[in-house]
């Protein structure tokens, strides 16, 4: 039960951490934003560097936990059952932490907000948060984030073994979840130099842990190459790869 206990408190860490991450992009709600809240003050270039070192210091840690070596150095530690939700909880406080330690850089390149523009880019932002949420949901969303783990554990069942399948979305990119990571930082009515700096070291973290997922998906299953061939990595096809029936 202490492992499903953990798995638990680290889902709702994430989830947590997920919401305030919309706040904190859209501006809406929560206390410390993109572009305003309690940390103001300071040069800009000192904000950058300080915005810059709290995105790096996520990226590093997201991107090594994810790494075989050390996954297979954290198995000696903890059960196989909650490493993944370590994986979840330590990302989600790390994250957690460059939101309330950002510091708002807010010169405005542009500014749509009293432009009809800005709704539909407001739109698009939310509708990029949904799209990744709707990816999770496509290649199992419990045991992405560990849940599904950690019931297994509890239920003496073992976990079942990854196959490789393709589902709607992924159908059109290989990469919905982070599609929609993208078009929710990016889609902002209002860039500010700070939302900039944010987005575009987003999307280099993207490109980097897409391409670093997809040669550990390459070495798991063969038909990754043929796929990876077809289906364009974060723009998506005009049309959804068609499905290849079974014969018999």
């Amino acid at each position: 039960m202490v492992v499903f206990a953990y798995g638990v408190a680290s889902y709702v860490v994430f989830v947590l951490t997920a919401l305030y991450a919309v706040g904190f992009v859209d501006n809406w709600v929560v206390s410390q934003t993109i572009d305003g809240g309690f940390r103001t003050g300071g040069s800009w270039l000192e904000a950058g560097l300080v915005n810059a070192v709290l995105l790096g210091l996520f990226a590093l840690q997201h991107a090594f936990m994810g790494r075989p070596v050390f996954r297979s150095a954290w198995a000696r530690i903890l059960p196989a059952a909650a490493e993944r939700s370590t994986h979840v909880l330590v990302s989600s406080l790390s994250l957690m932490l460059v939101f309330l330690r950002w510091r708002p850089i807010p010169l405005e390149l542009w500014s749509l907000e009293l432009h009809p523009l800005g709704l539909v880019f407001e739109l698009l932002s939310f509708a990029g948060w949904a799209l990744a949420f709707v990816g999770t949901i496509q290649i199992g969303h419990l045991e992405l984030f560990g849940l599904a783990q950690v019931l297994a554990h509890v239920s003496g069942k073992a976990p079942a073994p990854a196959g490789f399948d393709v589902p709607f979305l992924y159908r059109w990119v290989r990469h919905p979840i982070y599609l929609g990571l993208l078009a929710a930082v990016w889609c902002a009515p209002a860039m500010t130099l700070g939302h900039l700096l944010f987005a575009g070291m987003s999307t280099a973290f993207v490109v980097a842990l897409a391409r670093m997922e997809e040669r550990d998906l390459a070495r798991e299953h063969r038909e990754y190459r043929d796929y990876q061939a077809r289906v364009p990595m974060l723009l998506p096809r005009t049309r959804p790869l068609p499905i290849r029936r079974r014969a018999g």
